[in-house]
């Protein structure tokens, strides 16, 4: 078998990257991005290898992180500017390969096995595209190479910023096996916690438990991981136009302030609703599943899912489903702060089993009308009238 050559593109502290990239004064000085303290999402969403230096972390508070560096330059998140350059990434990475794919908006995967050579070693080519990002887009990226893609996303994680990072099929268990279990892809801390019940807390460990106990302890994905730290990982690179069916539509708000009314829980629903089902629609979907989240003021996180009776992509039938969903479980009774809702179970909006109950031409009719306006004249040109005055509601970070 031919040995595949991996690259993994990670742009470096991405969003804060891109706004000093459009700021040049701001070159030499701490900056991160963050969300809004008055709206109670006032944590540091990303922060620059300087701002890192003073021990600014992801996740922290802003008074925190204000108290390391007070000299941090803060700005509030520019989604579209940092899609415009993701895709220009893309654009980069589509000149050394058609296997090109994404990993979330700053990550790519590249297979460069039939490329590679028409421009030198892999590592020619990783400090290439480097050289070239940084050039075009005054941005830095950090390349891992492997023969797999787990090892190269492991070796682009190794060494940030700007660097390219070597595991080659013949070392990699010296490179890899002393490394904690958490330095790979897919565990967090709560599988941390089960492997160290087990006395694991190295990667090279997990190769050493007999397959009946991982099975039982983490099901077929535990063996399928420490099969792949021997080295058996054939995962393909996605062609770059495979869209990739998602499994679910999802989208989540926090309150400005708390709510606690069924009026007031409806009120987001409504919001989070109408945002989904254009999503659904916008790519071809329609779901029969539908899950509810809702997080207390004490940040108690309740879920319920199910079944619906219909499939839809209507928002009218996401409001009344979910709903009764929440209805089947919460008591109104305590105050909320966060609400998420998904629909899952997904299939083509093309395939639709009609319902005698409903005017399916003429809901679909609206729904179209409704995403025209809004094509034309962005998202929130038309929307619901629950929105109006509603000084509970912030619809900023609801993705569309």
């Amino acid at each position: 078998m031919k040995e595949r050559v991996i690259l993994h593109c990670d742009a470096n502290s991405f969003f804060a990257s891109v706004e000093v990239a459009n700021k040049p004064n701001l070159k030499n000085l701490p900056v991160a991005v963050a969300g809004n303290p008055k709206k109670r999402t006032g944590i540091i969403l990303t922060k620059n290898h300087i701002a890192k230096k003073y021990g600014v972390e992801t996740g922290e508070a802003i008074w925190q992180a204000k108290l390391k560096c007070p000299n941090l330059v803060l700005f509030a998140p520019h989604y579209k500017i940092y899609e415009y350059y993701s895709a220009k990434l893309k654009e980069i990475y589509e000149k050394y390969t058609d296997r090109v794919e994404s990993f979330g908006i700053d990550e790519c995967w590249l297979d460069v096995s039939d490329t590679y050579k028409f421009f030198g070693t892999p590592k020619e080519l990783a400090d290439k595209i480097r050289n070239e990002v940084k050039t075009s887009l005054n941005i830095t990226i950090s390349v891992g190479v492997s023969f797999c893609k787990l090892f190269a996303k492991l070796a682009s994680d190794m060494k940030k910023p700007d660097a390219t990072t070597i595991i080659d099929k013949r070392k990699f268990k010296e490179i890899i096996y002393p490394l904690p279990i958490t330095d790979i892809i897919g565990i967090g801390r709560k599988l941390e916690k089960r492997y160290n019940q087990l006395g694991i807390t190295k990667l090279g460990e997990i190769t050493q438990v007999p397959d009946e106990i991982l099975k039982k302890k983490f099901g077929i994905l535990g063996i399928e991981l420490k099969q792949k730290l021997l080295g058996y990982d054939y995962d393909e690179v996605n062609l770059f136009d495979n869209h990739v069916k998602p499994k679910s539509v999802g989208n989540g708000t926090t309150t400005i302030i708390d709510v606690y009314s069924r009026k007031e829980i409806m009120d987001v629903v409504t919001m989070l609703s109408e945002e989904i089902s254009t999503r659904l629609r916008r790519d071809g979907f329609i779901a029969k599943g539908l899950a509810v989240g809702i997080k207390t003021a004490t940040f108690e996180y309740f879920h319920k899912s199910k079944l619906m009776n219909i499939t839809t992509n209507n928002s009218k039938d996401l409001v009344y489903e979910s709903m009764n969903l929440i209805d089947s479980f919460w008591q109104y009774n305590q105050a909320v702060r966060a609400i998420r809702i998904c629909a899952y179970n997904l299939s083509n909006a093309n395939i639709v089993q009609l319902n005698m109950f409903t005017n399916i031409i003429k809901t679909k009719s609206i729904d179209n009308a409704l995403d025209k306006i809004r094509k034309k004249y962005g998202y929130y040109s038309i929307t619901p009238a629950i929105k109006i005055n509603n000084t509970k509601l912030d619809m900023s970070r609801i993705e569309v």
